[in-house]
């Protein structure tokens, strides 16, 4: 297995860590988490063209902007949508 075929498992726990730190209550936590999230969507979309996976890249697009989104209310402090 080559080196791009194994960031499946770094971004596997990339992703876990990101959702417990999100989950928080602390806003530097939450920032954290969503910084982490963006890495985390970088990894797997740079899996998923090593793989062909087209509906994973695709989701990994949405979800960066889901994260981009927490990111800037969390910055803000912004609660309402």
């Amino acid at each position: 297995m080559d080196w791009i075929g194994l960031l499946q498992w770094p971004a596997f726990a990339a992703s876990v860590i990101s959702a417990w730190l999100v989950a928080s209550n602390d806003k530097r936590r939450r920032n954290t988490g969503f910084w982490i999230f963006l890495a985390s969507n970088l990894m797997w979309g740079a899996w998923g063209l090593h793989t062909q996976a087209w509906a994973l890249i695709a989701l990994q697009l949405c979800l960066a902007v889901m994260n981009v989104r927490g990111l800037r209310k969390t910055e803000t402090g912004d609660k309402g949508d």
